[in-house]
């Protein structure tokens, strides 16, 4: 599979992926209606996590109070515990003081003192049993905080900054803060002004509030959500993977049963984003309207627990390697990458000597996370020699990679990945920040395959566009490319590539007797979760077929993960750049190595069609 065709394989979200989860707007807008700004919070008694009792009138030395709302799992309290930490100094010695609450009925009192501990929180951390508090306050999100003035009447509500948040559908980190709300809101206080923006919107988890609903019904977890939650997302939320909460134990997932409900109801959860109209895939992660239903239900009915004996049994994963033990495993460097607390982190790329002497094929391989808490992508090129290791290099082939929730991608018996001797391996990783400094020295191995027992070597084609330029405020440019098939092709796999600026996506093949058929169809493409889409039947391609390829980008300030709306962008590989690719995964249906092997006039054959991709990248 050549670069173009696996380059695609990893890239997606692990921390702002798993954010998709946690969007919505209209919740924390009917909070504020029912706890408007100058409401008087009446004094409340909580213990912190070592057991000691704090009561609100603790603080009547204080000018200002700021409260804020957090959970110990979710992601963004996560990235802004610390920022809330440097605030709390900022304003220490000017009659501010903070206290954090957690109000969800799944985290522990072990869980919150490893949570203050780990993001180095040095002021009272309350727990918040039956959420009482965060109903008096209105509270509805994490992390949402609240400015109490010297009266404890609330002054401002809503997000600490505005760089990390959601969009339509998924997570975004802004390079930099634009505005630090939670700061200008004390300041102005402080000044005796009123809050120039006394409301803005908390965007998080949803706090998992306790039912007042008395469990009833017969759907239940036991006997049908357990099942659903077995079959359709335990492979990501589920101990060690990238998702932030664990969907295996009743008493933990009760507390997520409001975010739960919300994300499959907007359907953001399974991700999946093929338009259903066009292709059939067999990773199709969708939810079935039955399951829809049942989960809505069994949240609607108070969430019953059921007959433990209904439980279907466990379902077992393979701790470790998904493929067969590697023949070779390589690491990306002798030692451990620093990735910081905060902000955004460039591409980072490691290059490796493989050590090949002689020719191999390889018949499958897996990239792994040394730290999947913070690697959102991996993605493992092969490089002939003479490549550099960064940037965009046309002739670099792709050998495996990672994303959450994402198996390797396996071939027919007979297939395998060919690299030449002399090749070097470049690691292409992007980090997430998640609110503590962390270390990552990820991986790849490989299983070899005799040359003799390989039939078909694995190829891949792309379609895409590196001349164009996006015009400032632009919410709707639009970039097109083609690639046209030199021989009959089965279509294996495709998978669109842009970056946060990217909209739609499709690809659409015109056959040699004129008819059109669109053969994927992404309408509202998701960097964070940017997946390969499998056919169900690889699709013949018969000699001159032509695959055509139609991106948008969205370089408009209604995109909130857009660096920059002033700026024209161009093509490049960081994510604040843009790339417009059409991958394809592809085989030869009349390829048979066994009776034809693989030699210099097949290897020209192969750099003539490696011209072909190249031409196809306008």
């Amino acid at each position: 599979m050549r670069l173009q065709g696996l380059r695609y394989l990893a890239v997606a979200a692990a921390l702002l992926a798993v954010l998709a989860v946690l969007a919505g707007t209209t919740a924390t807008a009917r909070a504020a209606e029912e706890t408007r700004i100058g409401t008087e919070i009446k004094d409340f008694k909580l213990d912190d996590f070592h057991g000691n009792e704090h009561i609100l009138s603790d603080f009547d030395d204080s000018k200002l109070l700021v409260v804020a709302f957090v959970g110990v799992e979710c992601p963004l309290a996560k990235l802004y515990a610390p920022r809330l930490e440097e605030l709390s100094k900022e304003f220490s010695d000017k009659g501010v003081a903070f206290v954090m609450i957690d109000s969800n009925q799944q985290d522990s009192i072990t869980e919150l003192s490893a949570f203050a501990r780990i993001h180095g929180v040095t002021f009272p951390v309350l727990k918040d049993l039956d959420n009482v508090v965060a109903d008096q306050f209105g509270a509805v999100r994490t992390p949402e905080v609240f400015v109490l003035d010297e009266n404890r009447a609330i002054r401002y509500r809503g997000r600490v900054d505005d760089q990390y948040g959601l969009g339509s559908s998924s997570g975004y980190a802004r390079p930099e803060v634009k505005r630090r709300d939670l700061g200008i809101a004390i300041e102005e206080l402080l000044e005796g002004r009123a809050v120039s923006e006394p409301v803005t919107e908390a965007v998080g988890c949803f706090i998992g509030r306790v039912s007042r609903v008395t469990p009833h019904g017969d759907v239940t977890y036991a006997n049908q959500i357990a099942r659903i939650f077995q079959n359709r997302c335990i492979e990501c939320h589920r101990e060690g993977e990238v998702a932030p909460f664990t969907l295996k134990d009743y008493d933990e997932i009760v507390g997520w049963a409001p975010t739960i409900r919300e994300v499959v109801s907007d359907g953001r959860m399974p991700p999946w984003f093929a338009d259903p109209a066009h292709g059939e895939f067999k990773n199709d992660a969708r939810l079935t309207d039955e399951e829809k239903q049942q989960i809505f239900t069994w949240i609607d009915n108070g969430c019953p627990e059921g007959d433990k004996a209904d439980l279907p049994e466990p379902r077992h994963f393979t701790d470790g390697w998904k493929i067969p033990e590697p023949d070779a495993v390589f690491y990306m460097a002798d030692e451990a990458y620093d990735v910081p607390a905060e902000g955004v982190v460039e591409y980072q790329y490691f290059e490796v000597d493989l050590g090949f002497t002689e020719d191999k094929w390889i018949r499958v391989a897996e990239a792994r996370p040394g730290n999947r808490a913070v690697v959102h992508h991996i993605i493992c090129f092969v490089q002939p020699p003479g490549g550099k290791a960064s940037g965009f290099s046309e002739n670099r082939s792709g050998l495996a990679g990672y994303a959450p929730g994402m198996p390797p991608a396996s071939f027919p018996e007979g297939v395998a990945m060919f690299v030449k001797a002399g090749s070097k391996l470049i690691f292409q990783l992007h980090y997430t920040p998640n609110g503590s400094p962390q270390q990552d020295r990820s991986y790849v191995g490989m299983c070899f395959i005799d040359a003799k027992d390989v039939k078909k070597k694995a190829s891949g084609g792309v379609a895409g566009n590196l001349g164009f330029k996006i015009p400032p405020g632009d919410n709707n440019y639009e970039v097109k490319a083609k690639r046209k098939f030199r021989r009959d092709t089965l279509l294996v796999s495709m998978t669109p590539h842009m970056h946060l600026r990217g909209k739609s996506f499709r690809y659409e093949a015109t056959y040699p007797d004129g008819t059109t058929e669109v053969l994927l169809d992404v309408p509202k493409y998701d960097f964070n979760w940017q997946l390969r889409y499998d056919l169900t039947q690889p699709k013949l391609l018969p000699q001159g077929t032509v695959v055509h390829t139609t991106a948008h980008f969205d370089n408009s300030e209604e995109n909130l993960a857009n660096p920059d709306p002033t700026a024209e962008v161009r093509f490049g590989d960081q994510t604040w750049e843009e790339m417009m690719f059409g991958f394809m995964t592809t085989l030869d249906p009349n390829q048979d190595l066994q009776k034809e092997p693989l030699s210099a006039e097949s290897e020209d054959d192969a750099e003539a069609t490696r011209l072909d991709d190249q031409a196809a990248v306008n």
